[in-house]
C-alpha cells in the first residue's frame, strides 16, 4: 500500500543517537494534520515534541511508551490517502518505506531531520503558509454507566502555531465528552497542560483530568500537580515502608547522560579543588537594596545573582579560566564569550542550561535570565540548544543547606564553582567577634589549563567581590 508512510525517529540534537518515547498524543484511527504534535520524546538532555510530517490517518503506533529507540527507527505509520478509517491490525509488512521530510526547524530544539526518499519538501513548522484556522480535536465518548469520571484518552492535538516564531512546547489539550444515558453529549471537559507538566503528573501518579487549572484559561500548572500530590499524601493512610528486597531503576535519559559525562570528565580531566570561606554580609545587604530598585521590581533577586556577576568580572580579568582543552587538535581554546551555566535539579535529573553571552547583560538582564533559566528547567522545557556550548558553570549547593562540595567540571569547560549555604556565624570583623553572614566557595578546575596560581587568583577575586560588591565595582570604573 503506497499510501502508508513511516515516520522515523529524527536526530533532535547534535549527534544524539537515541530517545525515549514518553507519551503518544494520538492513537490508531486518529486523523492527523501536518505539523500536529503526535508524540513527546525524551532525549539525554530535553523533553521534545515531535510534529507529524504527514497528514492522514494513524495506521499503527510502532513503539510503546517508555521504550528507548535509536535514531532512524520507525515509530509510527500514517495512511496519507485513507479510503476509510483503518483498523488497528495494519502491520509494517505492508508499509512502503518513507523517511522523515527535510525540516531544519521542526521545533526550536530540533536542528534537522533526514530528507524524504521522494525528495519532496513538505510544509512543516517553519516552512510554507501559516494555517488560517485551528484544527478541531476529536472527542471521545465515555458512557456514564461504565465510569464515574472521564477516562483519560490519547487526544489528537492541534499544533499551537505554525511558523519560525515557535518558542517552546505547545499546549496539549484533551477534550473528553461525557454522554448521558440516551447517548447525547451533555458537556465537554477540556484539560490544558503542557507536555512536561503531563509527564510530571504521570510520574507522580496524578490524573490531570481531575485537576482544576489555576493558570491562564484554566491551564494545569506545576503548582497544581504538586498540590494534588500533597493532598493525596495527606489523604492516604500511612503505611510502613517495605523492608527487604530490591528495586531496579532503568538508567536512561538525563540520568544516563549525566553519568556518562561525569565519568568521562573524572577520567580525562585532572581536577583540582580549592576552597575559601568568606563574609558575605555586605552582599546580603546589596541583595536587599537591589530588591527595592524599580529595575528589579518584576524579578526575583537572590545572592546567586551577585555570584554570577562576580564570576563574569573574574573571567574578564582571567580569560584562561573561560577555555577548553581541545585534545584532537592539541590546542587550548580561549572563549571570548561567556555562556554561563547554572546547574538545576529537576524531576528528570540534573541539567545544566546556560545563559548565552552572559557577559554582555546588564545586572537586571542577568537576573531575568537566571530566573527564566531556572523556571524553564523546573518545568522540563529546557531545550538541547540551551545546554550546549557552555563555558563556565555555577552549582548552587547552598539551596539544599550544604556548606560546600567538590564539583565535577562540566565537559567542554575548564572550571566550575560551588556556592555553599549562607549562614549566620561568629566572625572576627574589625577586631571584634560579631554575627556575620558567611559562606564557602569551592572552585574545581582543569589543571592542564589552569595552574594553581591562576585558579587561586580567580577564586580570590570572586571572593573579594562578594565580600564587598560596591567597592569591587568602583575599583573597576
Amino acid at each position: 500500500m503506497a499510501s502508508l508512510k513511516q515516520f522515523r525517529l529524527p536526530d533532535v540534537g547534535e549527534g544524539l543517537t537515541e530517545a525515549e518515547i514518553v507519551h503518544w498524543h494520538v492513537k490508531v484511527g486518529d486523523m492527523v494534520t501536518q505539523n500536529q504534535t503526535i508524540v513527546d520524546i525524551e532525549t539525554a538532555k530535553a523533553l521534545v515534541e515531535l510534529p507529524s510530517p504527514f497528514a492522514g490517518v494513524v495506521s499503527e503506533l510502532l513503539i510503546p511508551e517508555g521504550t528507548t529507540v535509536e535514531v532512524g527507527t520507525p515509530i509510527i505509520i500514517i495512511d496519507v490517502a485513507p479510503a476509510a478509517v483503518p483498523s488497528a491490525g495494519v502491520g509494517p509488512a505492508a508499509v512502503v518505506e518513507g523517511e522523515s521530510p527535510a525540516i531544519d526547524d521542526l521545533v526550536p530544539s530540533i536542528p534537522a531531520v533526514s530528507e524524504m526518499s521522494t525528495g519532496r519538501t513538505a510544509n512543516l513548522v517553519g516552512y510554507g503558509p501559516r494555517a488560517d484556522s485551528p484544527v478541531r480535536r476529536r472527542q471521545r465518548q465515555v458512557p456514564v454507566a461504565t465510569s464515574s469520571r472521564p477516562t483519560p484518552s490519547w487526544p489528537s492535538v492541534a499544533p499551537s502555531m505554525a511558523g519560525p516564531s515557535m518558542a517552546g512546547p505547545s499546549m496539549a489539550s484533551t477534550d473528553v465528552a461525557v454522554a448521558d444515558a440516551d447517548g447525547q453529549d451533555n458537556n465537554v471537559v477540556s484539560v490544558l497542560a503542557k507536555p512536561p507538566i503531563r509527564k510530571l503528573a504521570r510520574d507522580l501518579g496524578i490524573d490531570v483530568q481531575l485537576l482544576h487549572g489555576t493558570g491562564p484559561d484554566g491551564t494545569i500548572t506545576r503548582s497544581d500537580v504538586e498540590a494534588a500530590v500533597d493532598s493525596s499524601r495527606q489523604a492516604a493512610p500511612t503505611r510502613p515502608l517495605p523492608r527487604g528486597g530490591e528495586e531496579r531503576i532503568a538508567i536512561r535519559g538525563v540520568r544516563k547522560a549525566t553519568a556518562q559525562a561525569m565519568v568521562n570528565s573524572v577520567q580525562t580531566v585532572p581536577h583540582v579543588t580549592e576552597f575559601t570561606t568568606i563574609d558575605v554580609t555586605r552582599s546580603m545587604r546589596a541583595v536587599t537594596r537591589l530588591r527595592e530598585l524599580p529595575e528589579f521590581a518584576d524579578v526575583k533577586v537572590t545572592p546567586l545573582l551577585l555570584v554570577a556577576k562576580a564570576i563574569l568580572l573574574g573571567l574578564e580579568r582571567y580569560p584562561m579560566v573561560n577555555s577548553t582543552w581541545d585534545e584532537p587538535n592539541g590546542e587550548i581554546v580561549v572563549k571570548h564569550y561567556v555562556n554561563l551555566g547554572v546547574a538545576a535539579a529537576t524531576p528528570r535529573g540534573l541539567v545544566v542550561p546556560n545563559i548565552k553571552n552572559a557577559e554582555a547583560l546588564s545586572l537586571p538582564q542577568l537576573a531575568r535570565s537566571i530566573n527564566a533559566l531556572a523556571s524553564t528547567a523546573r518545568e522540563g522545557r529546557t531545550s538541547v540548544a540551551d545546554m550546549q556550548r557552555g563555558s563556565f558553570t555555577i552549582t548552587n549547593v547552598g539551596v539544599f543547606g550544604v556548606d560546600t562540595g567538590t564539583p565535577i567540571i562540566n565537559p567542554g569547560e575548564a572550571a566550575i564553582l560551588a556556592f555553599g549555604a549562607i549562614r549566620d556565624q561568629p566572625w572576627v570583623h574589625r577586631g571584634k567577634v560579631r554575627s556575620r553572614s558567611v559562606t564557602t566557595l569551592a572552585l574545581s578546575f582543569d589543571h592542564r589549563i589552569i595552574d594553581g596560581e591562576l585558579g587561586s587568583r580567580f577564586l580570590r577575586d570572586v571572593a573579594m567581590f562578594l565580600e564587598d560588591p560596591a567597592s569591587s565595582l568602583l575599583a573597576r570604573l
